[in-house]
């Protein structure tokens, strides 16, 4: 609850602070770097050394690329039954498909699931949410923006010049588990500086204009991503053998309940890709998952193990 309340203060004042135009008008923007090039990395460089690599590590990865061919389908549904537009079919493709596992899913699951979850985070982040997004994401905003197909060349430059995920691969290969005192110290202090940071830049930049025409789609697009997807990824992980601990089992859920991506959204928005519905989905998204996380935690503790 300690954290909720941190996330409703920060919250609370970047929408404050928006209002009264108290920071520059790209205050969001530099925020949002500053938790990309430094945050971020700290909390991939503290606790991926930890991760144990074998099958379980590989099923955790795999969900989200599962819930992916959900979302397609259910997308694919959703347009023929409400007639959505092409432009709206692409954003509940790409805001339903990518979760916000990094921003929000490192400190949120650090909070609600403890700090044995956070290695299970970044794994589901890393090789899931933002492996999509440089490969599905692409190309969903070639298909529907008018743009020309991402090549090979360029979605791997994406991914290997990706600050966190150049983290990842030096974290699972030459840093030690047990770094220095003074190195974990100031990596932690890092870490910890990531939900604060990241709170403040979403109430900086949050728009919660209702676009009133799309109020099917932006119900229909956030009833799939804060109830569906976990739904699906909690009978994958209850049903199938995919032999995961009871801490990744829980991450996996909680990072597929987390709401759309604000990177996929404003991709949308500047392919001009229903910008009104993009960024409801975000704005509303948050929102609405101060609800639906403390949800679905309390009931993964009340399952039993």
């Amino acid at each position: 609850m300690d954290a909720f309340w941190l996330i409703l203060a920060m919250l609370g004042l970047g929408l404050g602070f928006q209002h009264l135009r108290t920071f520059p008008d790209n205050a969001a923007e530099v925020l949002n770097k500053v938790v990309l090039y430094v945050c971020l990395p700290a909390a991939v460089l503290l606790y991926a050394p930890r991760l144990q690599l074998g099958a379980g590590v590989l099923a955790v990865a795999a969900v989200p690329w599962a819930l992916v061919g959900v979302t397609v389908l259910a997308v694919a549904g959703l347009t023929r039954l409400l007639g959505l537009r092409r432009d709206e079919k692409a954003v509940l493709l790409l805001c339903v498909a990518l979760g916000n596992t990094s921003f929000l899913g490192y400190p949120l699951v650090r909070a609600l699931l403890g700090e044995d979850a956070l290695p299970y985070a970044v794994v589901y982040d890393q090789f899931g949410a933002f492996l999509i997004l440089s490969t599905f994401g692409l190309y969903v905003l070639a298909r529907y923006g008018g743009d020309a197909d991402p090549t090979a060349r360029e979605i791997g430059r994406r991914i290997v010049t990706f600050p966190p995920f150049l983290a990842m691969v030096f974290g699972l290969t030459l840093m030690p588990a047990e770094p220095p005192a003074w190195i974990a110290g100031g990596l932690q202090r890092l870490s910890d500086a990531l939900l604060p940071l990241v709170v403040l830049a979403i109430g900086l930049g949050l728009k919660l204009k209702l676009p009133r025409d799309e109020l099917r789609p932006l119900a229909a697009g956030l009833t799939l991503k804060l109830g569906v997807m976990p739904a699906v990824a909690l009978a994958l992980v209850w049903l199938l053998p995919l032999g995961l601990e009871p801490v990744a089992r829980d991450t996996v859920v909680l990072e597929s309940a987390m709401p759309p991506m604000v990177t996929a959204a404003a991709l949308a928005i500047s392919h001009r890709l229903a910008p009104g519905l993009a960024s409801a989905m975000v704005g509303y998204g948050i929102l609405l998952s101060l609800a639906t996380l403390p949800a679905w935690t309390w009931l993964l503790k009340a399952m039993p193990l």
